[in-house]
């Protein structure tokens, strides 16, 4: 697994959600998808990113976990948290720079995207992965990647004062060499068609005249 590597290439997103159904039926998953998508500008744009965990190398989830729920892997996995030790506080959700993890009531547990250990940790794709018609979520090795497609793999990310480096790659534009969160803000400027540069996204809608004697 050492030179397999995820990358998230939001430009190639087409919004079908096959990663997130194929996600949802993973055995250890419990029904619920574990990958999310993001838009990235409601008001002038349909695109999508998809957002799976970045597997930080000092990941903040496990660092804030009172119960010590959270378990990073010798391989870079940052795992799920483990049922009988999670208690439930959220810190891991609030704490996330990227927020990925999620609360489910219903269970009294965090879930995150633990990148299919089960299945890469012997070699086999993530489930989104291998489903995704347009290859916006790639497993492979670097070779691979640079052979199919053009863009520059980041995963140094800088919050502020702070750089957080990750295990997974967001795919920039080729030649681009930094990136600065909000990552899908920064980002947006590749989705944005040409066509709608100087759209107001809101209708400016004409007041309905006065109903005088009961007519219009």
């Amino acid at each position: 697994m050492s030179d397999l590597r995820f990358f998230v290439d939001p430009i190639r997103c087409i919004g079908c959600k096959a990663c997130m159904q194929a996600c949802s039926e993973c055995a250890t998953h419990k029904g619920k998808s574990m990958i999310h998508l993001e838009h990235i500008e409601r008001g002038t744009s349909t695109q999508t990113a998809p957002m799976v965990c970045m597997h930080c190398d000092l990941p903040t989830c496990a660092a804030v976990c009172p119960a010590d729920a959270i378990k990073r892997t010798e391989d870079g996995i940052v795992q799920s948290s483990q049922a009988p030790r999670c208690i439930g506080c959220s810190n891991c959700v609030n704490a996330c720079p990227f927020g990925v993890p999620r609360y489910y009531p219903e269970i009294d547990q965090m879930l995150k995207c633990d990148m299919c250990y089960d299945r890469t940790s012997v070699g086999q794709k993530p489930m989104c992965a291998s489903v995704c018609p347009s290859e916006a979520l790639f497993y492979g090795t670097l070779e691979e990647f640079q052979a199919r497609r053009k863009g520059t793999p980041k995963n140094t990310f800088q919050f502020g004062a702070q750089t957080i480096t990750t295990k997974v790659f967001i795919v920039l534009p080729e030649g681009e060499v930094g990136l600065d969160m909000d990552v899908i803000s920064h980002m947006d400027a590749r989705f944005e068609p040409d066509a709608f540069d100087h759209l107001d996204p809101f209708a400016h809608l004409e007041p309905l005249p006065q109903a005088q004697g009961g007519l219009l």
